[in-house]
């Protein structure tokens, strides 16, 4: 995520360090509480959070009067610190807990606000871990397990964040809404809260699958119809020239050359002077590699303003 430019380094730290500290407290001393009547609350409230990214993302698009409006310590700690406590209670969570939240906000667009809580839940892992680690030692966890999941995590997370960063944001915030619809419709239909049969499960299913992929194809539409009615934004257009700038440093210097011409009449409007800035025009030497300079008068000399002796005429040298 932050090689691809998806991650908010202040968002990170003032998510992250408040969600650290809610790690460790649900790994320690807050670990023997029973958190199984508010999991169906916390999931209605995500659920909620869910459906109004969906239906906004699907309808409206990205939010763009809020966009880059920095978001508030106020907002983000308590966030932090009740994501962290669900992450370690629940044995997961910061990404449900979080990525709704910031997304509703309309503040940041959604390939950050998911590299963001990405990159911050390295810091509530490492609290949790050190906190289970601290008070139950290494009893129940099964090495096995973790080098699996290490293993399948290493391939995947890196495929994530190239996806991310060049999905459109419409239909990256159809996605991630979908999703967390889907996610959280499970916990609610499950033993912990409505109790549902296995047939008005696949029922329900069906209705959110169905209406998550017509939300999708809505919204690549409409991006395509918004794309092809205006140019890139400016803000695009940096973007991309900031990723041609970074792969740049690691090419040799004739290669470096070749990727800086490729953007003469791009970006510069076909300004190849301005991209090539040119040297200062000079005037031409009379007497050099020209036989009898003097017999052509109209050669351009040292005085360019001079009058010329006479008017020129159609196939004279010059």
């Amino acid at each position: 995520h932050w090689r691809f430019g998806n991650v908010d380094w202040p968002v990170v730290l003032k998510i992250g360090v408040p969600g650290a500290v809610g790690a460790f407290a649900g790994a320690t001393f807050l670990a023997s509480l029973d958190t199984s009547t508010a999991k169906p609350i916390m999931s209605g409230i995500l659920l909620a959070l869910g459906l109004y990214v969906l239906l906004r993302f699907t309808f409206k698009g990205l939010r763009k009067d809020r966009i880059g409006t920095p978001l508030r310590k106020r907002f983000l700690a308590p966030l932090g610190l009740f994501g962290g406590f669900v992450d370690a209670t629940g044995g997961g969570g910061w990404g449900p807990v979080g990525t709704p939240a910031l997304l509703a906000s309309g503040r940041i667009e959604p390939r950050k606000t998911i590299g963001s809580i990405d990159t911050s839940e390295f810091l509530v892992s490492l609290a949790a871990s050190v906190g289970f680690l601290l008070a139950l030692g290494s009893q129940g966890i099964e090495a096995t397990w973790v080098v699996a999941l290490l293993l399948g995590g290493l391939i995947a997370a890196p495929i994530a964040a190239w996806f991310v960063r060049h999905i459109p944001p419409r239909i990256l915030g159809s996605l991630v809404g979908g999703l967390i619809v889907l996610t959280n419709s499970r916990t609610l239909m499950g033993k912990d809260a409505l109790a549902l049969d296995s047939g008005v499960k696949w029922v329900v299913y069906g209705v959110i699958w169905a209406t998550w992929i017509a939300a999708v194809v809505w919204s690549l539409k409409q991006h395509r119809l918004e794309r092809a009615a205006s140019p890139a934004s400016a803000p695009e257009r940096d973007e991309d020239r900031d990723d041609d700038q970074r792969r740049r440093r690691h090419l040799p210097a004739a290669a470096q050359g070749v990727a800086l011409a490729r953007h003469v009449g791009d970006d510069d409007e076909r300004d190849a002077e301005g991209v090539a800035e040119a040297h200062e025009t000079r005037g031409l030497a009379r007497a050099v590699d020209v036989e009898a300079a003097g017999q052509h008068h109209r050669l351009v000399g040292d005085d360019a303003h001079g009058a010329t002796l006479h008017p020129a005429e159609t196939a004279d040298d010059v």
